[in-house]
């Protein structure tokens, strides 16, 4: 009866497991939109034009940040 118990409450968190994964990997899954962020590259590219790609962009998105002025503090 014991070992009855045991497996089937070891059925139950391992089902328990398997829900939250499968709800956290869907959330993952999800591509969320974000200022800013580097754009997909494109669909029919080889893994190494989509990194050069993404370099590029990222490279791009750095000196343009760079460009920006630092906002100064106000001395009182």
């Amino acid at each position: 009866m014991r070992v009855i118990f045991g497996v089937l409450s070891l059925l139950i968190a391992v089902a328990v497991i398997g829900v939250l994964a499968k709800k956290q990997l869907a959330a993952v899954a999800t591509p969320v939109a974000v200022p800013g962020a580097v754009a997909p590259a494109a669909p029919g590219a080889t893994p190494r034009q989509q990194s050069e790609q993404m370099q590029q962009q990222v490279r791009q998105t750095v000196e343009g940040l760079m460009q920006q002025a630092r906002p100064m503090p106000d001395d009182k």
